[in-house]
């Protein structure tokens, strides 16, 4: 059985970039937006959820606090996926309790040629 993955990206492009490079060895849910994760999560428990910040309405600063105030659900990893590169943003992304940090654009290493 794959490991599951949810991916929480608002963006089409960057959610088929996920898919095609993560497809293979994972078994992926999608959300477009942090309400409809957190009525995902309630039924579909994912190993790790790959949460973008910037989403329309709730964004993921607040899906990951309420993830947090989840006893289910408050050791699930999840890693920040975010455009927001500046000196300083991946400490503060760990210091708000994400796992991890992924900056996007998303670049797929695995095709390139050697």
């Amino acid at each position: 059985m794959k490991p599951k993955i949810a991916v929480v990206e608002d963006n089409m492009d960057n959610r088929l970039l996920v898919w095609a490079i993560l497809d293979d060895e994972y078994e992926l849910s999608e959300y477009e937006s942090g309400t409809e994760v957190l009525e995902g999560l309630g039924d579909n428990i994912p190993d790790l959820v790959l949460l973008d910040i910037s989403l329309p309405g709730m964004d993921g600063t607040e899906v990951l606090e309420w993830i947090r105030a989840q006893d289910a659900l408050k050791a699930l990893p999840v890693i920040a996926l975010t455009a927001h590169a500046m000196s300083g943003d991946r400490d503060k992304y760990l210091e708000m309790e994400f796992d991890d940090y992924v900056t996007k654009p998303i670049v797929d290493d695995s095709h390139s040629p050697a």
